[in-house]
């Protein structure tokens, strides 16, 4: 019986408890009012990031010493603006203060690369400090992030790479396995 009664006013104190506190006058937040807010962080837009990216100079200061390999394959790479699957383009310009650099740029980036030696045979740029390749062969180019093993632009041509890929289609090249009478062995 002592057990109900006891419940019973517990029942009836919550409410009356509810009901004191939500009368008592709320005390006025004189800490909040006396305390300077922070100004609020600026958010840099991407069209200003945009913006200074295209005409920050790209650091030509570069330890790097091309062999006369190196230069050999500068010769080869295909300059001007080369169109890209899904819209994109690149543009590959040649440094004329330092032979066998290029300027290798695309939506906003930009990157200071030279030639490394490849064993394929294909003419292969590359932005240590970025991370950047840029990978050309006879009928088309891509561009890589190395470091995040992404493709930026890929099936890449400039016209000279679309006629050589014209005239790989009229002469398809031979197969690896052709013999020179061109029976498969």
């Amino acid at each position: 019986m002592k057990k109900i009664a006891l419940i019973a006013a517990v029942a009836l104190a919550l409410p009356l408890a509810a009901v004191a506190q939500s009368t008592t006058p709320a005390k006025p937040a004189a800490k909040a009012e006396t305390t300077k807010k922070a100004p609020p962080k600026r958010q840099v837009t991407r069209k200003a990031a945009k913006a200074v990216e295209e005409v920050t100079p790209i650091s030509d200061d570069t330890n790097i010493v091309l062999s006369d390999a190196d230069l050999e394959v500068a010769k080869r790479v295909s300059l001007g603006k080369a169109q890209c699957e899904l819209g994109a383009d690149v543009t590959v310009t040649a440094d004329e203060k330092k032979p066998g650099f290029f300027t290798v740029s695309t939506k906003g980036q930009k990157y200071r690369m030279h030639p490394v030696e490849s064993r394929t045979g294909a003419i292969r740029l590359e932005d240590p400090r970025a991370g950047a390749m840029w990978l050309q062969l006879g009928n088309k180019s891509m561009l890589m992030n190395q470091k995040a093993g992404l493709r930026i632009a890929d099936e890449c041509q400039t016209e000279a790479q679309i006629a050589f890929a014209a005239e790989m289609k009229k002469n398809p090249p031979k197969a690896l396995f052709d013999g020179a009478d061109g029976e498969k062995k």
